[in-house]
């Protein structure tokens, strides 16, 4: 999710999404892509629901309404000559919302694919914790100083496994992620099987940027709020 408003000079070198979890200072608007990732994030979903409602569950004026705030974002951070990914994926991520409802008639269908996609995390996120390769930490070590994307190596990036305590660590921080995508499936995929268009995108509002932002602050904290992590410890050579 991307940005600009108030706060915009400290955020535009704010660390975004989960990358924020390595930074000594935590700022939950940076993280969501500032003022501007927040707003490109709810107006497409916030639009379908208001005009699907005004329009008298009319679903045409909705999906048009929705596609076009989509495609706006991205047109004026072309414009403006600003990174465009984030309005990318939000247009994609509308597109199929749009395409899906559009072939079936169906307004809650509109938010099908963000329920698979929620799917998807939650069985990826817990998978990464059972098998002991937890999310956070494989982000952590991407951006680490001497990982792969600072310009170091792949084996500085998963250093952190040989420390079993910083390996729990990221466990922990990695569990806020499951819960979140598992309570937005718990709530709105009966929303979904009910029909109930209104109370399914409210709920996907609600439980999108907010719960977001709650989960990478728990991440943050469990990460460095208690102490920064440790480097992976090292046998002393013999003397």
């Amino acid at each position: 999710m991307p940005v600009a408003g108030p706060g915009a000079a400290t955020d535009a070198g704010a660390a975004r999404g989960l990358r924020a979890v390595t930074q000594e200072e935590f700022s939950a608007l940076g993280a969501l892509g500032g003022v501007r990732g927040v707003v490109e994030s709810v107006v497409p979903g916030l639009l379908f629901v208001v005009v699907y409602l005004a329009a008298g569950q009319q679903l045409t004026p909705a999906l048009v309404s929705s596609a076009a705030a989509a495609v706006l974002a991205v047109v004026v951070r072309l414009v403006q000559r600003t990174p465009p990914t984030q309005a990318f994926s939000g247009v994609v991520g509308v597109g199929i919302g749009v395409l899906w409802a559009w072939r079936t008639g169906q307004a809650e269908d509109y938010f099908l694919y963000g329920l698979y996609v929620n799917a998807a995390y939650l069985a990826g996120t817990m998978l990464s914790v059972l098998v002991g390769w937890p999310l956070v930490g494989l982000v952590a070590g991407l951006f680490d100083k001497q990982g792969p994307l600072a310009g170091g190596s792949w084996s500085a990036a998963v250093a952190w496994r040989q420390d079993a305590a910083l390996r729990r660590r990221y466990a922990w921080a990695t569990w806020p992620w499951v819960a979140l995508f598992a309570l937005r499936l718990l709530v709105q995929v009966p929303f979904y099987l009910g029909g109930e268009v209104a109370w399914l995108g409210t709920a996907k509002l609600v439980m999108g940027v907010p719960l977001t932002a709650v989960a990478l602050w728990l991440s943050w904290m469990l990460v460095r709020g208690s102490a920064a992590p440790r480097a992976p410890s090292r046998p002393r050579p013999d003397r």
